[in-house]
């Protein structure tokens, strides 16, 4: 699938990143980055219950985690012990690509909900990458979408307002889980609100206050958990109105 523009900011459905587990059927999503994996190394089924590691900031790295089912947030550690989340990841999405070439891994990966993996061996995996050439390009496709993600990220934290940065969380999350078979229209909050508030650089308070700004103008619904986006357009919309209405004042 290909990317698609939302005011100027490029959001990349199959990368990744921003998002949150769908509600639906359990199992492995057809033709994922998962899959073409599996299909030549293989792997070995793990599960992980909700707030377990899957692996550990600094820990050796030798292998990469399909998501067969469930849901991750990669942490890392402030200074002053914080913790910063720098990214969701559901059904169908592979963990550990940071690892690649630095020999461990570069932050936390833990469960968000009850999930399943299969591990895939990374010496087994590089060994078929050299012989197969078109292996190679997926792993180096993989890693491309990685370095595409956080600079992503770069751009949501250092160009946005607050209520961008959570217009585009959620569309985000909304083309991702569409792209696996799920309603682009409502879902599941698999992580908490403090939790996004930590990858968006917002604070609880702030997250909570937008949310229900949006509620109340008519984009989404929230019911506990629960999202869902009555007007796509609207909330696209979002992205780039600070602007607009500065323009409008300024002429």
């Amino acid at each position: 699938m290909s990317s698609q523009m939302v005011s100027g900011v490029q959001i990349h459905p199959l990368r990744p990143g921003i998002g949150a587990a769908a509600q639906g059927p359990v199992g492995a999503v057809a033709g994922s980055d998962m899959e073409v994996l599996l299909a030549r190394a293989g792997g070995a089924r793990r599960r992980v219950r909700r707030g377990e590691y899957l692996y550990r900031l600094g820990a050796a790295f030798h292998a990469l985690y399909g998501i067969r089912a469930g849901s991750f947030k990669s942490v890392l550690l402030t200074e002053d012990g914080r913790e910063q989340v720098t990214g969701f990841h559901m059904a169908g999405e592979v963990l550990g690509l940071d690892g690649i070439g630095s020999d461990s891994y570069a932050g936390d990966a833990v469960a968000l909900e009850d999930s399943e993996v299969v591990e895939i061996p990374f010496e087994q995996l590089d060994a078929l990458a050299c012989r197969e050439p078109a292996l190679q390009r997926e792993l180096f496709r993989l890693l491309a979408g990685e370095i595409q993600r956080e600079r992503a990220l770069m751009l949501l934290l250092g160009s946005m307002r607050a209520e961008e940065r959570l217009a585009a969380f959620l569309i985000n999350m909304s083309q991702r889980l569409c792209a696996r078979g799920f309603s682009a229209h409502r879902f599941l909050l698999r992580m908490t609100r403090e939790e996004i508030g930590s990858l968006l650089g917002l604070k609880l308070e702030t997250v909570s206050r937008i949310l229900s700004r949006f509620q109340v103008e008519g984009l989404i619904g929230v019911r506990n958990r629960e999202v869902e986006i009555a007007s796509m357009s609207a909330l696209r919309a979002v992205i780039g109105r600070g602007d607009a209405r500065r323009e409008r004042e300024a002429a």
